[in-house]
């Protein structure tokens, strides 16, 4: 079984590439381009009868504190649309999911044991990753995330763009993202990319065996 590990950027490619992902594909920034360009992959692969049985979401993010500081690593237990659904002002909450309103999923779930295996690796934690379009820039935006989506880690724009693509095309998910900042007022001073981009390498690593070993045990993705 192929895994196909999917970042935006070059960065993020040379960081997973360097700690032993055979696959990777860089999809380009937001979840609309990492659907597009992951969905793609996977249906030419499946149809030259080389399909893929995993896909990794990996990168870096802003991570919110104190649960996610600086040079951490999260590995997600679900990876959420944090913001693609209405706006519902008035009410006691502003905010209204995809599946909310009724329209398709907001939420998917990797397999717990993988999930749960992979951050025990990386000595990661484990909770919900957001997919956000637009990188939150305030203390209130932050705020109001955290209040919508209880427990969650780590801020990305790709995660859910990946699984969304995966979920069409049947195969599996996983979310691994270390974080370069803290979620709020945008700081660049306070940005620790580098020191993000090594811990992401690290992380996966140690994940890379949990995942050969997924592979070979099929009855560990439920």
């Amino acid at each position: 079984m192929r895994t196909l590990v999917v970042t935006a950027v070059s960065a993020e490619r040379d960081a997973v590439a360097g700690a032993g992902a055979a696959d990777v594909l860089v999809s380009g920034a937001g979840p609309a381009a990492a659907a597009a360009r992951t969905a793609a992959v996977l249906a030419r692969e499946a149809a030259r009868g080389r399909p893929y049985g995993l896909v990794v979401s990996a990168g870096i993010g802003g991570g919110f504190a104190p649960a996610a500081p600086v040079g951490s690593v999260a590995v997600a237990s679900e990876i959420v649309a944090a913001d693609l659904g209405s706006e519902t002002p008035g009410g006691s909450v502003p905010f209204a999911s995809l599946a909310e309103l009724g329209f398709g999923t907001a939420v998917h779930h990797p397999p717990r044991a993988l999930a749960r295996a992979a951050a025990e690796a990386a000595g990661a934690a484990l909770g919900p990753v957001l997919t956000v379009s637009t990188a939150t820039g305030t203390a209130e935006r932050a705020a109001l995330l955290a209040r919508l989506h209880p427990g969650a880690l780590v801020e990305a724009m790709e995660g859910f763009g990946v699984a969304e693509a995966a979920a069409v095309c049947g195969v599996p998910v996983l979310e691994v993202r270390a974080v370069s900042n803290a979620v709020g007022p945008r700081d660049r001073d306070a940005w620790r990319i580098p020191e993000a981009l090594t811990a992401l390498g690290v992380a996966f690593g140690a994940i890379v065996p949990v995942l050969d070993g997924w592979r070979e045990h099929s009855d560990e993705r439920h």
